[in-house]
């Protein structure tokens, strides 16, 4: 957030009378833009950057013929769903959390998973998107963050367990 002031601002904005209190959790559910910029983060910089599938029968991929079998594994890279231009209405490329509200609202249910989907998907996904807006709104409460410059926001991630930006920096101004 700290390249897109205007997404800051629209924080604050949605926040109202509420910029020094603590929110309850249906305060936080209410915040309809908070949401989709959450919903943006996940999708710009997902937490994981694959996630692997068991093949459970035979089956034939319909688009390229490839044979599956049952018990093969399957990498599938959200990384690459969030950024793939088949599924996303918008420039896949750009961070715009209004995405959530027009267009690609509708957007395809397998195109966002960073929690994964299906009986093995993240069972604390519910807790980590809470705390991410509850986070969320008590730093801009507070603070504006301003872009660190080109030099510590090169761009790039570093895949591990989880996906992390290569270098980072913001500046942080207290309101």
């Amino acid at each position: 957030m700290s390249k897109n002031p205007r997404v800051q601002a629209k924080i604050k904005t949605e926040l109202g009378d509420n910029k020094q209190q603590r929110l309850s959790i249906e305060q936080l559910e209410s915040l309809e833009y908070l949401n989709c910029v959450i919903q943006e983060v996940l999708r710009f910089a997902p937490p994981a950057y694959a996630t692997i599938r068991s093949v459970t029968i035979d089956d034939r991929l319909p688009a390229s013929g490839v044979q599956l079998h049952k018990g093969d594994e399957i990498w599938i890279n959200i990384f690459n769903l969030t950024r793939d231009k088949r599924y996303w209405k918008i420039d896949p490329d750009l961070f715009y959390p209004e995405r959530f509200q027009g267009e690609d609202k509708d957007h395809h249910p397998y195109a966002l998973i960073p929690f994964g989907s299906g009986h093995r998907q993240c069972i604390g996904q519910d807790l980590a998107r809470l705390e991410l807006k509850a986070i969320a709104v008590r730093l801009m409460q507070h603070v504006t963050f301003g872009d660190g410059g080109l030099e510590v926001n090169a761009g790039g991630f570093i895949s591990k367990i989880t996906l992390m930006p290569k270098n980072i920096g913001v500046t942080i101004n207290f309101d």
